[in-house]
């Protein structure tokens, strides 16, 4: 890249930009952090997470829906991770009875 390029690309660049590619790796690294069992990290995730959430006042308003939606879901990834849950199993409980109502319903 020449110089006169590199000068027309920072004319284009604004700091919203930087601050939502920022706030979006953050987000897109903590997610990884959590469910690639090579690299996996809830440490790392949680950092990345509170750095996201502590940035997240300076995104754009136009660009905070999706990276809050994206932030949201990471961070119940998270508390599952964390709590031990785990990704969700689609498989039924094997040799368990099906949950029963708690509701009283009359005959029961």
């Amino acid at each position: 890249m020449s110089e006169d390029e590199l000068i027309a690309a920072l004319k284009q660049l604004r700091t919203d930009d930087i601050v939502v590619q920022t706030v979006a790796t953050l987000v897109n690294f903590a997610g990884q952090k959590l469910t690639v069992d090579e690299v996996k990290d809830a440490d790392e995730a949680k950092k990345a997470i509170d750095a996201a959430r502590h940035m997240l006042s300076l995104v754009p308003d136009d660009a905070r829906p999706a990276i809050q939606n994206a932030l949201d879901q990471v961070q119940m990834a998270y508390v599952k991770e964390s709590s031990g849950e785990g990704p969700p199993n689609d498989e039924p409980p094997k040799d368990e009875p099906p949950p029963q109502s708690k509701i009283w319903t009359p005959g029961s």
